[in-house]
């Protein structure tokens, strides 16, 4: 299993939608509670190894990425100051960032770039709100704000170029769209803090969320009112889940327990496979658009690992 390790925690990690062997990694040192941040660009090699491209240092931590639906080398970070900066690959770190964007008053903790449009991407805060960017802008479109905590995800649909979703400390989620200021869909869904949501890739009514609860949940917008799964098999806090860009019924999770686990939340015997190769809380996991089956996972034990989901889906690592 290729390993990377880096300087500091590791906080997400993402596939280039570009190129099969890159991926983008967010650190934040001492754990994201004080210091530097550093996104680091990591190319996998043909021997099996993983080798650094390139690093772009800031002043505070590194708390989500996000590539570029439109331009191969570019990238936005979500930074502790509360800033989104957009780093390009392509020129020196001299040169970068190209663009930092400050509006919100607290932690950026997430961002997500929009796969239909292409040139927007929408960040969510530590300060309860939510801001649409586009490339084209040196200030937000709009910004959205409904919930009543810290927003810890947000996740554009696969279809609609227009919606995205949100998970909060405030224990919902919400479906909105960017041409309306207040959320068209709230849901309840975790009695406890939602620290994570993901879009369906093939059916675009499922929405998962993953909680403090240490469960995972997957709901039909269209019929809210109860989930449609709930997946139960973590330890502690689920902090990331994916679905599967190749398989309808497949969701990736990771967590404070420490393991990443694949799912088929259709199954009656949902949990497919448990890895178990960090040492600290599991933060961040991808599943790769370019090649079926790839997984990426990084965490608190500064260890970024890429690894192939196997064959036999319930064989261990």
């Amino acid at each position: 299993m290729p390993v990377f390790k880096t300087p500091f925690n590791g906080y997400a990690v993402r596939f280039s939608p570009f190129y099969e062997n890159r991926i983008l990694v967010a650190t934040a040192q001492n754990f994201g509670i004080l210091g530097n941040g550093r996104l680091h660009i990591l190319d996998l090699n043909p021997s099996g190894g993983i080798s650094e491209v390139r690093s772009f240092d800031t002043a505070d931590g590194v708390y989500d990425c996000a590539w570029s639906e439109s331009h191969d080398s570019l990238a936005v970070a979500a930074v502790a100051d509360g800033s989104l900066k957009l780093w390009d690959a392509a020129l020196p770190p001299s040169a970068n960032p190209i663009r930092s964007l400050k509006e919100h008053a607290r932690e950026v903790h997430a961002v997500d770039w929009n796969p239909v449009r292409r040139d927007s991407f929408i960040s969510a805060s530590w300060d309860d709100s939510l801001k649409l960017w586009t490339l084209d802008r040196p200030t937000s479109i709009r910004t959205f704000r409904e919930h009543a905590y810290c927003v810890y995800s947000a996740a554009w649909s696969p279809r609609h170029a227009d919606v995205f979703a949100s998970a909060s400390g405030d224990c919902t989620a919400r479906v909105w769209d960017v041409r309306d200021p207040s959320s068209s869909l709230v849901i309840p869904a975790h009695d406890h803090e939602i620290l994570s949501c993901d879009w369906n890739k093939y059916d675009d009514c499922f929405l998962a969320t993953s909680s403090v609860d240490k469960t995972v949940r997957v709901w039909d917008v269209r019929a809210s009112r109860a989930p449609v799964a709930t997946l139960a098999g973590h330890g502690y806090a689920v902090r990331r889940i994916k679905f599967s860009p190749h398989h309808e019924n497949l969701l990736l999770s990771c967590s404070y327990d420490m393991t990443v686990c694949v799912w088929d939340y259709r199954a009656e015997d949902a949990l497919l496979a448990r890895y178990d190769h960090h040492t600290e809380f599991a933060v961040g996991v991808d599943m790769s658009v370019l090649v079926e089956g790839l997984l990426a996972s990084t965490g608190w034990d500064e260890l970024v690992y890429v690894w192939q989901h196997g064959t036999d889906p319930r064989a261990m690592p």
